[in-house]
């Protein structure tokens, strides 16, 4: 089990910035709590336009998945840093951020070496390379499990009326729903444990490949947790910055995550409002109910025949539109395939 998870984490870095360059993607806390705590916390509004004066107490229930806190690490100064100001700057004169409120913001936040080792890609893995002979084999052994389909099964029964209502709003088949949610985090069991604001805050000013992507979601991100009356320091997710059963980076979270339940917040952290964003992200980009996805054959046919190295030898799979449309979640044929055969595995038992 201690190697299956190894290999779990591992593979998934491979993955995470596919699936969240254009959104989301995944990285793993340890276990789910068990109980769903209520947390009164304060919500500074002088963020925004509002005067200080009108900071509230609020309270939340936080999600029964939500992992725990992270590790407390010294702030790096980020309030220092020449780009930083100038940043701040920019979101004082373009969305009328306070520049107090957000210099104390950055005077907390903390650097994430590991965050860097990561986006760069020093990270150096345990034993030699995996030869791409069976790498489906190896990617499907992570996902494909009794363990997951139980759980799958499991998060159906308990959130069917959900998942119902979203496939009728969206035209989504409710397995892929899950299927997505499953490959994503477990079923909320993997979350994330890396403070969002100071991951994404050392991706925007530490690491030089991909900085201006993470400043725009470093500014989405700021904006989110103005709009839903989040703290930003409180919000846990990937080291790349998503969040959420679905893991929806900021950008994705502003532009397609739903209120769902109603209750006048988005919460990707809890599954009404996961389940509803994840159907309407299937939805805008063009998903097809009751339509094919991916069915075997024999050889390579053509150029939607999309081939996979098993320890057998390759598996050929004829793919249609949903498959694109899954792709766009994260642009990997492994991860679209994991999500369609996890899935139809999970609607089986059901």
């Amino acid at each position: 089990m201690l190697n299956q998870k190894k290999s779990f984490s591992l593979m998934l870095a491979t993955l995470l910035l596919s699936a969240c360059a254009s959104d989301p993607e995944v990285t793993f806390s340890d276990r789910p709590s068990t109980q769903i705590p209520t947390i009164t916390k304060s919500v500074d509004h002088s963020q925004g336009n509002l005067p200080k004066s009108q900071t509230t107490q609020q309270t939340v229930v936080a999600n029964a998945w939500m992992p725990s806190e992270p590790d407390n690490l010294p702030p790096a100064n980020y309030h220092r840093y020449p780009e930083v100001q100038s940043f701040i700057q920019q979101m004082v004169s373009k969305h009328g951020f306070s520049q107090t409120y957000l210099e104390n913001l950055f005077a907390e936040a903390s650097r994430l070496e590991s965050v860097i080792h990561s986006e760069m890609g020093d990270t150096k893995p345990s034993g030699p390379p995996k030869p791409h002979v069976g790498s489906w084999s190896r990617y499907r052994a992570v996902y494909l499990t009794e363990e997951h389909i139980q759980d799958g099964v499991q998060f159906w029964r308990a959130n069917a009326n959900v998942l119902q209502k979203a496939s009728v709003t969206y035209g989504v088949d409710p397995e892929y729903i899950v299927g997505i949610i499953g490959v994503e985090t477990y079923f909320g069991k993997n979350l994330g444990k890396v403070r969002v604001f100071d991951s994404l805050t050392t991706l925007a000013f530490d690491t030089p490949r991909r900085a201006k992507y993470f400043k725009t979601e470093l500014e989405n991100f700021l904006l989110m947790t103005r709009e839903e009356s989040y703290a930003p320091r409180s919000l846990v997710g990937s080291w790349a910055g998503a969040m959420g059963l679905g893991q929806f980076m900021p950008s994705s979270f502003r532009r397609l995550a739903i209120d769902f339940d109603h209750n006048g917040r988005r919460d990707l952290w809890q599954p009404h409002d996961a389940i509803g964003s994840v159907a309407h992200y299937f939805s805008r980009s063009g998903w097809e109910y009751n339509s094919p996805v991916a069915d075997q054959v024999n050889g390579p046919q053509g150029d939607s025949v999309i081939d996979l190295s098993t320890y057998e030898g390759d598996e050929y799979w004829q793919t249609y539109h949903n498959f694109k449309v899954i792709k766009r979640y994260n642009n990997s044929k492994k991860y679209a395939m994991a999500v369609h055969q996890l899935a139809q595995a999970i609607k089986q038992r059901i």
